[in-house]
């Protein structure tokens, strides 16, 4: 599940973690990505789509959202789709959070181009 939805971004945090905290890696593949996202209620967009939303109304979590913004894309989401999820996170979150959430994406989408 995690390299259908992250590719390798997934995969090099899961390497990151080998020398500090394997075990908390092995969590992170368990819960998530074997557990929640297989679930049967909500496709991979769907899922998508509300993970860039909490992380960009969290405000602090940039590494994760960019991740989530690249698996974004890899499962299908637009840019437009991406731009407007964050956008509608100003309402409920305020505009520092999504300003950070849009220069997140930039950063992704210059990435991906």
């Amino acid at each position: 599940m995690l390299s259908a939805i992250d590719g390798n971004g997934g995969e090099q945090v899961i390497d990151s973690l080998a020398d500090i905290a394997p075990d908390f890696a092995q969590y992170l593949l368990e819960f998530p990505f074997g557990d929640i996202y297989a679930r049967p209620g909500l496709d991979l967009r769907s899922r998508e789509i509300a993970t860039i939303a909490a992380l960009t109304a969290i405000g602090h979590a940039q590494p994760q959202l960019k991740v989530h913004i690249a698996a974004g894309l890899n499962v299908g989401l637009t840019r437009e789709e991406i731009v407007e999820t964050i956008m509608q996170m100003a309402v409920y979150a305020g505009f520092p959070a999504a300003l950070n959430g849009l220069f997140a994406a930039r950063e992704v989408f210059a990435r991906e181009a």
